[in-house]
């Protein structure tokens, strides 16, 4: 049962009270009593998330057993806000005991959840860890995470060096329609403001693409509104289609893979299986499909996953 949240306050410089976040007592007690707060000596995964110069910092460490891939302990070291704390708290007791299968399953929702809710403003601590976990699985599976290089006309928010594919992952999978939303959950436009035209354009773009049968939130993939794809003759189609050609051998050598389904010049929509499908592994797959293609083509452009409409029973 989720837990009512309390409302904290503070005081200023002049003694007066000042309304803070509200906080359910779950959450304030993995800060004030944060579990395995610690830098394991023989981890075999690392997952890094965010950056100082932003604000916040994540390194989830990990002990997974080899033969069973069952984590066997977890700790982490953040740079942070007391939600950043709590939920890193609550990450690590969520995972340990788990097989890495499992814990891959996690999503940012349940650790709020487990938290007993988390204020709209600090849902992005939330997802820092759920971020961390991803990067620390992927670093025990061997797989090199692609970093945005953040060329111009990539980089959104300068401010805390939040890319284009970052905010439309985020929009998509999470649902989000409004810039307060997208500040919430990845801190983009959260300073000085001058990226909000081009966030609102982000979630125009993923709307239109959804269109009037968009994913519910807490979705990793989209059910994409039919668009019009390019002809095979296309040389642009052509060069996507040689793209995933030399692209799938990565994926179908971890047990997953991706098909076209179609493309157009702004948008391409695969649709992918296997291993590539859990919960988390479909998230990351995406964003480093999108970082291929954005990289081979020479222009930033959208990746999203294609779930087929449900087929009604018959009665």
């Amino acid at each position: 049962m989720q837990q009512p949240l309390l409302q904290g306050v503070n005081q200023d410089k002049t003694g007066s009270e000042v309304l803070m976040w509200n906080y359910s007592e779950t959450v304030k007690d993995h800060f004030f009593n944060p579990r395995n707060a610690k830098a394991l000596e023989d981890a075999n995964a690392v997952g890094d998330v965010g950056s100082i110069s932003c604000g916040d910092a994540l390194r989830l460490t990990l002990k997974v057993n080899e033969q069973t891939e069952v984590i066997e302990d977890a700790g982490f070291q953040t740079f942070g806000c007391g939600s950043a704390i709590a939920s890193s708290s609550a990450l690590t007791e969520l995972i340990i005991g788990k097989t890495v299968t499992e814990a891959e399953q996690l999503s940012n929702q349940q650790i709020v959840d487990y938290l007993g809710g988390l204020p709209a403003e600090k849902m992005h601590c939330s997802v820092m860890g759920q971020e961390a976990l991803e990067a620390a699985i992927a670093n025990y599976r061997g797989i090199e995470l692609v970093d945005d290089d953040h060329e111009e006309g990539k980089l959104i928010c300068r401010c805390f060096a939040v890319d284009e594919g970052k905010i439309f992952r985020a929009v998509q999978k999470h649902g989000l329609s409004t810039i307060e939303d997208v500040i919430n959950y990845t801190k983009a436009g959260g300073a000085c403001t001058s990226c909000h035209e081009k966030i609102e354009m982000v979630i125009d773009e993923v709307v239109a693409g959804k269109g009037p049968q968009s994913a519910t939130a807490g979705e990793d993939s989209a059910r994409v509104q039919p668009i019009s794809s390019l002809p095979p003759t296309n040389p642009l189609m052509q060069k996507v289609l040689e793209i995933l050609s030399n692209l799938r051998p990565y994926l179908q050598a971890d047990g997953g893979d991706v098909s076209l389904v179609k493309a157009s010049e702004n948008l391409i929509v695969v649709s992918l299986s296997g291993a590539c499908t859990g919960c988390m592994m479909t998230d990351m797959t995406l964003g480093w499909l999108q970082e291929q293609f954005s990289e081979a083509l020479g222009f930033a452009i959208p990746v999203v996953n294609h779930i087929p409409e449900p087929v009604a029973e018959s009665a």
